[in-house]
């Protein structure tokens, strides 16, 4: 059954069914709905041979921002999307149409405190950039500053939401009715997604990030964020310091500064997971600039993400037991973790782990690539019933983007020699006398609350017991079918010594000759040996009509 929002964006429903027929998906649409076909009618066959990964990112691009958008934040999500479908939709471009400036005026003028023209002595109106959600501008204070205004396109937040509601509903019924897509947890990743695009548009979270980092960063020399001008800054309007400067790809760089900036940025990064636990989520090189003095500047942040200290102390020990190639510590860690669902097959991840390491983290054949090993772990520990938290998503994909990054400067680029000084630190760090201190401070606090509740809790269990209303209940669990056993057990070897006994009592008789006879022996005897006749068949009969163990 559709729902309402199907209805009430009929058009748009007929495009986005129309696009996907386009592109080979004409068998699932008809699962979804067999009463239509009228996409086949409209659309030919595709004539062009792609993968149906491939085909999953040609229909998302045609489909406009708002998908485009989705399926970069999916590509987020390794432990709930096929690795091959990860890699296709990290090829999404952001780049759209730019609107004129006559229709992003309005926006404009709604988020600043004051007229447009109080506020910037220059302003022009052709962007330098533009993406699904902003189109970015440069301008000019009039204190004198020179500043970048990214600015939201008009009535997003309505088309945003529309088309969610769709790909919410389209992504329910393949799900249901797909048995190939079933492993995987698409709902919940569409959801995720919904909650992160939203959020995005808020830019107000963007320039909190931005600060945040700046303010944590202990190498502003070598790598920064855009400062924000806070004054104008608005939740569709966000006003940065502007930066010049090349990417990764334009830059003419001699060898030994390329490398040096390398190492750099991927220094910053491996210190913005595992120290400050607050990190670029997106650092891919259109988010990444070289300025003139040899810096780095991360732009668009309008996605990080957060580690607690016990996240990141899990995470250092999984960098280390991959360079390490331990398999089996790398399960036990991603256990410890994650939220395993039902029994995880641990044997069978710690080989699906193993070739994945040997793959894409062997240092004996010189390929070494850490990001996408961790990718290809998370999607491992997905399909185990092991859900790490999304942060870990975002830092596996954060890695593998600066990975890019740094071997596009330097082809030679190993992030083990970049990581191994930042590890070290946060070794030291946990076997410091400050973090003893911290543990111990901790587990004595913990140790002191229980002694003050420990009283009061012996006062109440007193109490109880001087109203004789203390009552202890054991009760043993599964041990029902072994007290019957012990039962048939005991009385079979008491049938057993009475037969014995008969038979030999029987016998002593029989040699004594003794009056009356039957047949020509003792009646007695014979008597006897008839009994513990009768009582053998009897424990004959029951141990095959009651089964053996019974």
């Amino acid at each position: 059954m559709k729902p309402l929002g199907f209805f009430s964006n009929a058009v748009r429903a007929k495009q986005i069914f129309t696009v996907l027929a386009k592109h080979g998906f004409a068998n699932l649409l008809n699962q979804i709905d067999p009463q239509g076909g009228w996409w086949q009618r409209l659309v030919p066959q595709p004539v062009e041979r792609h993968t149906i990964w491939e085909r999953i990112r040609l229909a998302l691009e045609e489909l406009g921002p708002t998908f485009v958008k989705a399926g970069q934040l999916m590509s987020m999500r390794p432990d709930a999307l096929p690795p091959a479908l990860i890699y296709e939709l990290r090829k999404l471009q952001n780049a759209v149409r730019p609107l004129p400036f006559s229709e992003m005026r309005p926006v404009l003028a709604e988020e600043l405190p004051l007229d447009a023209a109080r506020v910037f002595a220059e302003f022009v109106e052709i962007p330098i950039a533009s993406a699904s959600l902003a189109q970015v501008y440069f301008a000019r204070l009039y204190d004198g500053r020179d500043v970048a205004v990214k600015i939201q396109r008009p009535n997003l937040h309505r088309t945003i939401q529309a088309d969610l509601d769709l790909l919410t509903w389209f992504i329910g019924q393949l799900h249901q009715r797909v048995a190939i897509l079933q492993p995987y947890d698409l709902p919940a990743a569409v959801e995720e997604v919904k909650i992160n695009l939203l959020r995005e548009l808020d830019f107000r979270h963007e320039a909190r990030n931005q600060r945040y980092f700046n303010a944590l960063n202990p190498h502003a020399d070598r790598v920064f964020a855009p400062g924000v001008v806070d004054e104008f800054s608005g939740e569709r309007v966000l006003v940065t310091e502007r930066i010049t400067g090349e990417t990764v790809h334009t830059a003419h760089l001699p060898p030994a500064e390329a490398r040096r900036i390398a190492a750099n940025g991927a220094t910053s990064l491996i210190h913005q997971v595992l120290i400050a636990g607050f990190f670029h989520a997106d650092p891919h090189a259109g988010n990444v600039l070289i300025t003139p003095d040899g810096r780095l500047c991360f732009l668009d942040w309008g996605m990080a993400g957060h580690l607690t200290r016990r996240l990141r102390l899990g995470l250092a020990d999984l960098f280390l037991a991959a360079v390490e190639q331990d398999a089996e510590r790398i399960v036990q860690i991603a256990a410890e973790l994650g939220s395993p669902a039902g029994r995880a097959d641990l044997r069978a991840m710690e080989r699906d782990v193993t070739l994945a390491l040997r793959e894409d983290f062997n240092s004996a054949i010189g390929h070494v690539q850490l990001g996408r090993a961790m990718l290809k772990l998370l999607f491992i520990f997905g399909q185990n019933g092991i859900s790490v938290t999304r942060d870990y998503s975002l830092m596996a994909k954060a890695v593998l983007s600066i990975e890019e990054v740094a071997r596009t400067l330097d082809p030679g680029f190993d992030l083990r020699a970049v990581a191994r000084p930042v590890l070290l630190e946060l070794q030291r760090d946990r076997s410091s006398v400050r973090a003893m201190l911290r543990e111990t401070r901790g587990l004595m606090r913990s140790l002191l609350t229980g002694a003050r509740e420990l009283p009061g809790d012996i006062f109440r269990i007193i109490r109880r017991i001087e109203h004789d209303d203390l009552t202890i209940k054991f009760q043993h669990q599964g041990l029902d079918d072994l007290d019957d056993a012990l039962k048939t057990a005991s009385n079979r070897i008491t049938l057993g010594v009475i037969i014995g006994s008969l038979i030999m009592g029987s016998s002593l008789i029989i040699t004594t000759r003794v009056e009356p006879h039957l047949f020509g022996y003792p009646a007695l005897g014979m008597v006897g040996y008839m009994l513990s006749a009768l009582l053998g068949l009897y424990v004959i009969w029951d141990i095959f009509h009651h089964g053996r163990h019974k």
